[in-house]
């Protein structure tokens, strides 16, 4: 196996019609022949993944595996950005990605997230009293668009103290760059995020709150503070990954729950086990399933394979979470499971930040939904639920649920 090959002879496991079905079979299949592929992507693009967990736990706190474009050397780079949005921490290396960190964090607390317990409880159950009517007025409602797309959106644009009359062209510019139609309305989006944030720190700038970004432009190391580019990169990061993720993990995780209904049963009786299962589902059903790509800066042997400097390296979290060598039974979706340790929320440098405000934001959007709709359940047509899936997530379109 040699990354000499030609990207038109490599596998492409990814364009099989059942991986958008289940694409922890691709996984499990592509582990039991060997622990790491050279593939080429839906693209085309060259690229390594990695499958195993030991090897995905290591490569995610490899110094030598580098997030920076900038050692790439074809193959596949990720999400193409405007650069003053592309600066951000997930694409710097020590030693600016600790200096930003180390910024962010002065601004990005766990004491300043738990502020945000009542704003993210109150959204919730605003969310969920137009949940109550659209089910009283239709007996299917789609959780997707009621509660899990738009909650999270509610809470960044707490976050930053968006006014209310804002917030409308914000969410449609967010929905678009997450599921774009087409490339023009992705630039448009983009374009228009981009300008947004832009007046939102210099509105801050000369208005400071007790918003986040007020306490990001406020941060300082001795003399050292963020730039511009800066401001706006992490603003948009914090955005994109606030959202995204906890978007999909709810309303997926309403769906394994109800595909799982001893599990469901369980946490119905007994409310405090829902720290346990938020873990279980990060394992089980995070919708992120590759890390953000990496470049070797020197040749590196990953797994018994040397991958040549720059060649593109995906680790695979979905993969490493249901690698029989690390979890027991890993197929099986247990709130109870001993093992709560997981990699959905990152490892080492690049360990999330927002990992505080993601854990809050789904127990807190679980529980209400289970507290308020006690006989909430799928509807007919979700039996079949409709996926959204690319190489590196899977994701729910929609889901119809009912009383």
């Amino acid at each position: 196996m040699t990354s000499a090959a030609s990207a038109d002879s490599l596998p492409r496991p990814f364009d099989h019609p059942s991986h958008s079905t289940d694409p922890y079979a691709t996984y499990r299949r592509l582990r039991a022949q060997a622990p790491i592929h050279r593939i080429a992507l839906p693209d085309g693009s060259p690229v390594w993944l990695v499958l195993r967990e030991a090897d995905v736990r290591a490569g995610l706190s490899d110094p030598r595996l580098s997030v920076n474009k900038a050692h790439a050397r074809g193959g596949y780079t990720g999400f193409q950005l405007p650069p003053a949005l592309d600066a951000n921490l997930l694409n710097i290396d020590p030693d600016d990605h600790l200096r930003l960190r180390r910024l962010v964090s002065k601004a990005f607390t766990p004491r300043h997230v738990e502020t945000l317990r009542g704003q993210v409880r109150a959204a919730a159950e605003r969310l969920a009293d137009g949940l109550e009517k659209r089910i009283a007025s239709d007996p299917y409602a789609d959780l997707v668009s009621a509660f899990s797309n738009p909650l999270p959106l509610a809470v960044i644009g707490d976050l930053f103290d968006i006014p209310e009359q804002e917030r409308r062209d914000f969410s449609g510019w967010v929905t678009t760059m997450l599921a774009p139609p087409g490339r023009e309305e992705l630039a448009a989006a983009i374009g228009g995020i981009h300008e947004y944030l832009l007046g939102l720190v210099a509105a801050r700038r000369a208005d400071p709150g007790a918003d986040l970004l007020s306490g990001l432009i406020a941060a300082r190391d001795e003399d050292d503070r963020l730039t511009e580019d800066e401001l706006v990169s992490l603003a948009f990061l914090i955005l994109m990954a606030g959202s995204e993720n906890s978007q999909h993990l709810i309303s997926g995780g309403m769906l394994t729950l109800f595909q799982h209904p001893e599990q469901l049963a369980a946490l119905r009786a007994d409310p405090g086990l829902i720290s346990q299962a938020v873990e279980e589902l990060l394992r089980y059903a995070h919708p992120n399933h590759m890390a953000i790509r990496r470049f070797p800066t020197s040749d590196i042997e990953i797994a018994g394979t040397t991958v040549p400097a720059g060649d593109t390296v995906l680790l695979c979290l979905a993969s490493a979470h249901r690698d029989p060598d690390r979890y027991p039974d890993p197929d099986r979706f247990d709130i109870h499971r001993a093992d709560t340790a997981h990699l959905a929320l990152g490892q080492g440098m690049h360990y999330c930040l927002g990992a505080p405000l993601a854990r809050m934001e789904i127990q807190i959007a679980l529980d209400t939904l289970l507290r308020r709709f006690p006989r909430l359940t799928l509807a007919a047509s979700a039996e079949r639920p409709a996926w959204r899936t690319s190489f590196r997530s899977h994701a729910l379109k929609e889901l119809p649920v009912t009383v």
